[in-house]
């Protein structure tokens, strides 16, 4: 990853957060830069592994992946999605080969336009009902849910990558 594109954000925890581009992008068109930055085939779906399933370790992310990823496409998202800011990696303390991976308020802010995705590819894609059911759960919850959601997040992520 290079340090071209750096944009610096301020997470809840009063922490400088800088997403980091691999290139210099083609435009500044917000929607182009999104789709640089994950708009790969198996990012999105790492991040609503680690968001949605609660999984954080790399075995546990490529056991419980619904679309079989190869370990080693893992690793590689693993390591660009960490580079990027958009994941961060902390060691277990209970097993020296092991790591976890967390969001970052970046990723945190995903939240709602990942909703918005997964209720609209339930509605004109063959989605499986029980797969579409947390983004149909917290769209319907309103704002509060979608905020609850998200602070449970920053909880379970940030305070505990601070501890």
């Amino acid at each position: 990853m290079g340090s071209v594109c750096t944009v610096p954000y301020t997470d809840c925890m009063s922490q400088s957060v800088s997403l980091q581009l691999a290139n210099e992008p083609r435009s500044g068109c917000p929607i182009n830069l999104f789709s640089e930055l994950i708009g790969d085939r198996w990012s999105l779906v790492v991040i609503r592994d680690v968001m949605f399933a609660d999984r954080s370790g790399f075995r546990e992310l490529l056991a419980g992946c619904e679309e079989g990823i190869a370990s080693n496409v893992l690793s590689a998202r693993l390591d660009k999605l960490t580079a990027s800011g958009l994941l961060s990696k902390h060691d277990d303390t209970r097993h020296k080969q092991r790591v976890h991976y967390r969001l970052t308020e970046a990723s945190i802010q995903l939240v709602p336009p990942l909703v918005a995705v997964g209720v609209w590819a339930s509605t004109w894609l063959p989605a499986d009902p029980a797969l579409a059911e947390p983004a149909q759960t917290l769209e319907a919850g309103g704002q509060s849910a979608m905020a609850a959601f998200m602070d449970d997040l920053r909880r379970r992520h940030l305070l505990a990558a601070g501890s």
